[in-house]
């Protein structure tokens, strides 16, 4: 009898190990559809019986906005954003219904098959896991030939049907939540975002580049423009602007329709009020205009940076649990935000060469002048990881779109240096570029639009 029980154990364990091991060891499945490259794989197991999957992009993990039932739930990683006609199909609205339902069909069935493959294999595994278990143990009590194999051939039966029973019935079954994503922005639970890019886009004007972009594109802060349009007074674009540095020192010609406060939303995909006016969205603005490259900084706003920066400042619990989890959030709102820029950008028939700008670091070294305000050495380091995860997701998702990037440097120029590149915190616009700091974004970007071969 005692036997009995150590066997029965021993299967229940030899069960429980296999599954964990093949969900463990199972190997992502890639896919390919609307000429775009997606893996397959399950996340990690959950408590609860149904809930959101995970898709990982840009380097965060977010969760689907789809609940699939069981506790093993799909995972997905987009690994790249490639430039096809189906894609374009999937972004334009105002495309032909029945093309664009077989783009969607062509995704969903992609995404079905990966998963059902990822599950034959993650069977396999579970089998041969407790094959080699179920042989050391039978090994181990030095049963006879016949024992052992009835003793193996028992575990491996009951680890396979508790798989079957724990993992793919219900697995299985995450199949028609699949088949709801019918676009790559969906894929990650991106939210609606107004407004439209043109579908056709002029041919590239040689030698004109168009910065569009947030306050820190726009310059704020810095001596005003000479003459300025009403629009350049509303966005506070000046002089001191990294694209009026770009003009000056490059044979370009160069055009800023960035704006101080604009975020993906609401300023570079869609409408922005600024100064009691609507103002159009600056992508399409900026396409129309048929450039050969765009220099696009953005995110700052979109994360909240400067808001996070002062609750740092004036908060001593700055970096716990309350501002990680708010800055967290943002961070992936932003990035859901930033995969619909990036898709709209990759589905145009004829892009522009594209310049994504990282953000330069406004404490580049010592903080000490800046300690009396509340910004320890501690807090800074807090900072610097906010900071280097927004530009994270940046360089990431131009990884995965084929963009180039540009990654300004104020080493030596930071706020408490004697020859700072960032206005003072008592300054018109605080821990923005300076005239000098905007040459140093300007040098950056000429070395990217160089190297992408605009000329």
């Amino acid at each position: 009898m005692r036997k009995r029980i150590v066997d029965v154990v021993a299967i229940v364990m030899v069960a429980v190990i296999a599954i964990a091991v093949s969900l463990w060891l199972t190997p992502m499945q890639s896919v390919h559809a609307v000429g775009q490259t997606v893996r397959v794989g399950a996340a990690a197991p959950s408590l609860s019986w149904s809930g959101p999957g995970e898709v990982d992009v840009f380097g965060q993990h977010l969760d689907t906005m789809i609940d699939f039932p069981g506790p093993i739930r799909p995972r997905l990683e987009l690994t790249q954003l490639e430039l096809s006609g189906a894609l374009g199909e999937l972004v334009d609205p105002t495309g032909d219904d029945a093309t664009r339902r077989a783009a969607q069909d062509e995704l969903q069935n992609a995404l079905v098959d990966g998963w059902r493959r990822y599950l034959i294999v993650q069977v396999l595994i579970v089998v041969a896991v407790s094959l080699l278990l179920m042989g050391a143990i039978a090994g181990w009590q030095r049963r006879s030939g016949r024992a052992s194999i009835t003793l193996v051939l028992i575990g491996v039966v009951v680890a396979a049907a508790a798989n079957v029973g724990a993992v793919v019935s219900t697995a299985f079954s995450a199949s028609d939540q699949l088949r709801a994503i019918g676009s790559i922005e969906a894929l990650v639970g991106a939210a609606t975002v107004p407004g439209e890019v043109p579908k056709n886009v002029p041919p590239a004007k040689s030698g004109t580049v168009i910065v569009i972009g947030d306050s820190t594109a726009a310059g704020i802060g810095n001596p005003p423009l000479a003459n300025p349009t009403p629009q350049d007074t509303a966005c506070e674009r000046t002089s001191g602007s990294f694209a009026v540095a770009l003009d000056r020192a490059s044979d370009w010609q160069v055009a800023n329709l960035a704006c101080s406060s604009a975020t993906i939303r609401a300023g570079l995909l869609g409408e922005q009020e600024r100064g009691g006016s609507l103002l159009p969205p600056q992508l399409p603005a900026a396409l129309g205009a048929a450039p050969s490259a765009l220099v696009i900084s953005v995110g700052a706003n979109d994360v909240g940076w400067s808001r996070m920066v002062a609750l740092c400042a004036a908060f001593p619990d700055c970096g716990g649990k309350a501002s990680d989890a708010y800055f967290k959030q943002q961070l992936e709102t932003f990035t859901r935000d930033y995969l619909v820029l990036l898709t709209r950008l990759r589905s145009l028939p004829n892009p522009p060469t594209v310049v994504i700008n990282t953000y330069y670091d406004p404490l580049p070294g010592n903080s000490d002048c800046v300690r009396d305000l509340g910004i320890t050495d501690e807090k800074s380091k807090i900072l610097h990881g906010w900071l280097d995860a927004m530009n994270t997701v940046l360089k990431q998702g131009a990884d995965a779109a084929s963009f180039p990037t540009a990654t300004p440097s104020f080493a030596g120029h930071g706020l408490c240096a004697p020859d700072p590149f960032v206005q003072p915190i008592d300054g018109n616009a605080p821990l923005h570029p300076t005239t000098a700091g905007g040459l140093a974004i300007a040098l950056a970007d000429q070395a990217a639009l160089i190297e992408a071969g605009v000329r």
